[in-house]
């Protein structure tokens, strides 16, 4: 992506803007949900929001609530 500079005004080339991306294995995430038995605890062994191991989930077809047995 080419980008102006504000301060001398010169087209600059930049990459690796946004976020990188995670891939998390759904099959490693569903194992640790059956081990620690919540999204929060997941969440924080692999250091990503819980929205991110319920995306995981719902990438391989299962809902987080189908795992965890209260």
């Amino acid at each position: 992506m080419k980008i102006v500079c504000q301060n001398c005004g010169v087209e600059v080339i930049v990459r690796g803007l946004g976020r990188p991306n995670l891939n998390l294995d759904g099959i490693k995430v569903l194992a640790s949900l059956r081990a620690n038995g919540s999204v929060t605890a997941t969440a924080k062994e692999y250091a990503v929001s819980r929205g991110s191991i319920r995306n995981a989930m719902k990438a391989i077809g299962l809902k987080t609530k189908d795992i965890i047995k209260k």
